[in-house]
């Protein structure tokens, strides 16, 4: 379906990231992974989507915290494959405390991450998917994007934000070939998730199973975990001709979370 499309997806080292990247290379999209991790591990996954899927795929480690690394990526995607047809900001991270205690460096570090360096990546990429008349901008916001929960100020600030953004760029590329959507993930077993697990687990005296059911009980009314594979499956369908006409629009994949 992707075949010679060129995919950069931020955070792809692991977790959501991870799950779409190896989603997009299946259905035959070259691959641009991003991240940080042990350099054997990154090089271990990025040879085994060449070898799995038959396409190419390359790493840069630009920081996604740095705007200028950010467009840098951008660019060196385009050197590196002559274009860039679907971008995936999915890059983020978490921080947790009460809006009076919440850290200002904890707060600007999360709006870098989670909805700046978007806005890099985007500033940096329209132009050349406008001259191409076909590109796929795909935010991964969160449930909190649409909802908010406490102790969470950064993190919700910066969700609701991107899929504003994501609305003002469909609006923007309307028409031209371009589309910009946003999907919205309730909880997913990440590596982030599991760490607010064992911190519930620690706070309440808890195993891991009793934390895990009161964090899904709490929010997901389905019960269960969105997977990986799951958003990588709805992101490789926002890059389809059915979606052809989908953009400026959040998606939720949470289980029935915001249905409340």
């Amino acid at each position: 379906m992707l075949k010679g499309k060129v995919a950069a997806v931020t955070g792809s080292t692991s977790g959501i990231g991870l799950g779409i990247a190896r989603e997009l290379a299946r259905v035959g999209a070259d691959i641009v992974l991003n991240g940080f991790g042990d350099a054997n591990g990154i090089e271990a996954i990025r040879s085994g989507i060449e070898r799995d899927h038959g396409v190419r795929c390359v790493y840069d480690g630009a920081d996604m915290s740095k705007g200028e690394a950010v467009r840098g990526l951008i660019q060196a995607t385009v050197d590196k494959f002559g274009r860039l047809d679907i971008l995936v900001n999915n890059a983020g991270i978490q921080f947790t405390a009460p809006v009076d205690e919440f850290p200002a460096a904890k707060w600007q570090a999360i709006l870098d991450i989670n909805l700046s360096a978007a806005f890099h990546a985007i500033a940096a990429a329209v132009s050349q998917m406008k001259q191409q008349r076909w590109g796929r901008i795909v935010n991964i916001a969160s449930a909190h994007g649409l909802v908010a929960s406490t102790h969470k100020a950064a993190y919700v600030a910066a969700k609701h934000g991107l899929v504003g953004l994501t609305k003002v760029v469909g609006l923007e590329t309307a028409g031209s070939g371009v589309t910009c959507n946003a999907v919205c993930p309730g909880w997913v077993r990440t590596p982030l998730v599991e760490k607010q697990i064992s911190d519930i687990a620690t706070q309440r005296g808890i195993t891991q199973t009793q934390a895990t059911e009161e964090l899904l009980a709490e929010k997901q009314p389905s019960l269960d975990f969105a997977s990986p594979e799951q958003l990588g499956g709805t992101v490789a369908f926002l890059c389809s001709a059915a979606a052809d006409q989908i953009t400026g629009t959040a998606i939720s994949v949470d289980g029935g979370w915001t249905a409340r």
